[in-house]
């Protein structure tokens, strides 16, 4: 299983929200270039970022930002936030970001989504945040009436093979991940599904890995200290070599 350690953005900073609650805001440093570095020393080989900034109104305010990670490390970097247009995929991706999340739009253009698919296949992945069952859009500030399941079955139609599945009730509370949700959706689907929300002990990383799920995004649990890195990542991989 792949550890992705998360750098959320705004104002240039990396902060963490609560259940995407964005007037629950900790700024954790104004140098996120650096604390991606620091990532790298500790071990890790991939990077998930977000532009909460963006995720609220579409624009790409930190893409600068992000493409100097991308230059000054080796990391595998990810990043989702507002991507709502072909032309915001084509210059994340060619600025060498290995894969761009499709949040809001994924729900509500489908036509812009088979199309990003078509072009670029697995570089393209699909951000689901769910809550009470149901996908939350425009950066968690609305609910759809779209339903997690018929939503994982419709990207699993067009071909998407990498989901973020995040559990907004549980993200930034240092609660434990919803286990059962996740072990639920990869004995359902086919699809490389990354576990966000709640992923706050070694615990929870040996759960998922154990359960097969792909990949799990350590956020807050890292930034509180509740989560070493190091034994983080070893877990990720199957136990200290």
């Amino acid at each position: 299983m792949i550890l992705l350690p998360a750098i959320d953005l705004y104002g240039q900073k990396a902060v963490r929200l609560v259940r995407g609650d964005y007037a629950q805001m900790t700024v954790y440093s104004d140098r996120p270039v650096e604390l991606a570095k620091a990532f790298e020393r500790q071990g890790a080989t991939h990077l998930h970022m977000v532009d909460l900034e963006g995720a609220k109104d579409g624009s790409t305010p930190h893409l600068a930002l992000v493409e100097r990670v991308v230059r000054e490390t080796g990391l595998s970097v990810e990043v989702g936030g507002g991507i709502r247009r072909m032309e915001t995929v084509e210059r994340y991706l060619s600025c060498g970001v290995d894969r761009v999340i499709l949040g809001t739009a994924a729900v509500t253009d489908a036509d812009f989504l088979r199309r990003a698919v078509e072009t670029y296949g697995e570089r393209i992945a699909v951000g689901a945040d769910v809550r009470d069952g149901f996908l939350a859009i425009r950066g968690w500030l609305e609910q759809s009436a779209l339903t997690l399941e018929d939503f994982l079955a419709r990207m699993q139609e067009i071909g998407v093979r990498t989901v973020v599945c995040t559990d907004i009730s549980k993200d930034g509370m240092l609660g434990g991940a919803n286990l059962a949700l996740y072990k639920a959706l990869s004995e359902r689907f086919s699809l490389d599904l990354i576990a966000s929300g709640g992923v706050s002990s070694l615990d929870d990383i040996r759960a998922l890995r154990e359960m097969g799920v792909y990949g799990a995004i350590l956020g807050k649990a890292y930034y509180t200290g509740a989560v070493d890195l190091r034994q983080a990542l070893d877990e990720a991989k199957g136990g200290p070599a």
